[in-house]
């Protein structure tokens, strides 16, 4: 991952696309609302919460009214974690540099040890 916060797409190492629509929560605002309140999200869209360095990160849905994939990364782009969150219940916690949210059933497929590019 680098700077500036803005991407063209997400891949995996395979070349696969995963998203084409990309949106980075890189403020406090756009971090603590994330997706909520949104009716949905299109297919192919991805928001990247980046932390910089590998720590606790911990999501939840409240007020998201529609599923989601949550790909934990480390800090070399490798997937800690799939999760597959359920609207307004859902919760995940892992140690992540980074975290994909991913509309549900946009993960399939990904598993730990994948890498991501984010470009």
């Amino acid at each position: 991952m680098h700077d500036p916060t803005v991407y063209d797409e997400i891949r995996t190492d395979d070349g696969d696309v995963i998203a084409d629509e990309v949106e980075v929560a890189d403020g406090f605002v756009s971090r603590a609302v994330g997706l909520m309140f949104r009716r949905t999200v299109p297919d192919g869209y991805a928001l990247v919460f980046e932390f910089g360095r590998e720590r606790r990160v911990g999501l939840h849905m409240l007020f998201v009214r529609f599923a989601i994939d949550a790909v934990f990364l480390d800090d070399q782009s490798r997937v800690v974690s799939v999760r597959r969150l359920r609207p307004w219940r859902g919760y995940a916690s892992e140690r992540a540099s980074a975290v994909v949210e991913l509309p549900a059933g946009a993960a399939d497929g990904i598993e730990e040890d994948d890498r991501l590019v984010i470009d």
